[in-house]
């Protein structure tokens, strides 16, 4: 049997404010972990792969609906982790650029 007491205001309370601070020391976390992958080349390798592949920079248009249904939701994975690259490392964004560049004239 649950232990929730709908009257227990001070309860809820608290309830919402341990959420609050897990899911706010998560959103931590995860931005932390993005800088940690920008700082490295190696990782700005990994997060333009992962763009790529995710078809970022490509029409996700097909005549098949549920083809470019599958390649939206795999270009919004991507949409999203650019989002991220560009709200907390902005200024990795155009070395990673470069040196996706530089390796292109290498091949």
């Amino acid at each position: 049997m649950s232990q929730y007491d709908p009257i227990a205001l001070n309860d809820q309370a608290e309830a919402a404010d341990s959420k609050a601070l897990r899911d706010r020391m998560a959103a931590e976390r995860e931005a932390a972990d993005i800088r940690w992958l920008m700082e490295s080349e190696q990782g700005r390798r990994i997060v333009w792969r992962i763009l790529n592949q995710s078809g970022v920079f490509r029409s996700s248009f097909s005549s098949d609906a549920l083809a470019m249904a599958f390649s939206e939701g795999n270009r919004n994975i991507g949409l999203q982790l650019m989002a991220q690259v560009h709200e907390l490392c902005p200024d990795m964004y155009p070395e990673m650029v470069r040196e996706a560049n530089a390796r292109n004239l290498d091949d």
